[in-house]
């Protein structure tokens, strides 16, 4: 039996999110209907989470002393990392000692943070399709690596970004220099190692959402949303939708290889596992242990969101996958650089049939950053694309 205190009272459950930004805020908001105290960490004052949690901490999430001191005077129950530039070998200490739990397991959080962690425990530990690839700590140990076998096209990634940040395609000797320039300044850590993968020609790729919960027995079981089919430029998501039609065999091996990954990384909550497929083939390529961005298409498709399955699981309480009706999403910008923006055309965006909305809440705007997801239902994804797409059109962020 799972027992819930009362928030700002001394049997509260305290949670606490390292990184609060879109995603963290619908994790907050899923964690306070249930009653459970939150607080809201991140590197910048009045981040999303912060401005509806219970507490809003601002601190450097990788320093190691920081991010202890801060632990340890909270002393929350739980600690769910919402971003990859976390100490986590500081976690790890923390999570030994027996002062905190982290979701889903320290050991998941680690080796998840960068690419190499995760992309070595894929292939080389278990045994999983995925795309060619070599590490590379110099560019001329990045040319080598095209030369001796991974040749063009190539991706480049830096082993720790996130939504897209640093990665570029190579196509040709003259893309190396600025693919190793653009890595080297969008890593979250500036350490100068990349990952290069051969390119595969896949007909789509797709967010498997993967939750690890309790059942009535206290047993830990694995459950599956629909796929997420979404589209990403420079690899960063600009929209999806749910379900993605798939051969029936290809959605049996997506879920074969994401629950190799899951049960191996252990622990409870929700697991965002990215697969590339070209007809019943499918290939691993990376696992995020928290929410994906992509799954924002699930505050407008399933019974319980993937913030609200993730807020569940971790909890110890039952969850529930099922789809109640298709739909998608897509990315607002912000369109400009400035702080404290306003947005004209909310009005003509909710007025599309199925619509909604989610404004992010950020300080500070810039060209690229995500500002704003639209989400639309329907009874088909061509539909609900078409008019998640069609709400952007009418949202206009501006200069106050």
């Amino acid at each position: 039996m799972t027992t819930l205190g009362t928030p700002l009272s001394p049997k509260a459950t305290r949670v606490m999110l390292l990184g609060s930004g879109e995603l963290g805020k619908e994790v907050l908001i899923a964690l306070q209907r249930l009653g459970v105290e939150t607080i809201a960490v991140d590197r910048y004052e009045h981040a999303p989470g912060q401005q509806v949690a219970h507490h809003a901490r601002t601190i450097t999430m990788s320093d190691p002393a920081q991010l202890k001191a801060l632990v340890e005077a909270e002393r929350p129950h739980l600690v769910v990392p919402e971003i990859e530039a976390i100490a986590t070998p500081m976690l790890q200490e923390l999570e030994a000692a027996g002062t905190v739990t982290v979701i889903p397991t320290a050991r998941a959080a680690r080796l998840t943070m960068d690419r190499e962690g995760i992309r070595r425990l894929a292939a080389e530990t278990l045994g999983l399709p995925t795309s060619p690839y070599k590490f590379c700590d110099s560019q001329q140990e990045l040319q080598s690596a095209i030369d001796a076998g991974i040749g063009y096209p190539c991706i480049v990634k830096p082993v720790m970004s996130s939504s897209g940040k640093g990665q570029s395609k190579i196509d040709g000797p003259a893309d190396v220099q600025k693919a190793w320039d653009y890595a080297m300044a969008g890593g979250r850590v500036s350490h100068g190692r990349v990952i290069v993968e051969g390119f595969i020609d896949f007909d789509y790729e797709i967010t498997q959402l993967t939750v690890r919960a309790k059942d009535a027995n206290g047993e830990t079981g694995t459950h599956f949303c629909d796929p997420i089919g979404h589209v990403q430029v420079s690899g960063d998501y600009v929209e999806s939708w749910q379900p993605m039609a798939m051969h029936a065999s290809a959605i049996e091996k997506s879920r074969q290889i994401a629950k190799a990954v899951t049960d191996n990384l252990g622990g409870l909550g929700l697991f965002g596992v990215e697969l590339f497929v070209k007809g019943e083939q499918v290939w691993f390529s990376e696992v995020s242990p928290r929410p994906h961005d992509t799954g924002l298409v699930t505050l407008c498709t399933q019974h319980q969101s993937e913030f609200e399955l993730h807020a569940r699981a971790i909890l110890g309480l039952p969850v529930d996958t099922s789809l109640r009706n298709p739909g998608a999403s897509a990315v607002i910008y912000g369109g400009v650089d400035a702080e404290g923006i306003v947005f004209d055309g909310v009005d003509e965006a909710l007025r599309v049939p199925g619509s909604d909305l989610r404004l992010f809440g950020k300080p500070e705007s810039f060209v690229k950053r995500r500002m704003g997801v639209a989400l639309a239902r329907a009874t088909d994804t061509d539909t609900a694309r078409a008019n998640a797409k069609l709400a952007v059109s009418k949202v206009k962020p501006r200069k106050a």
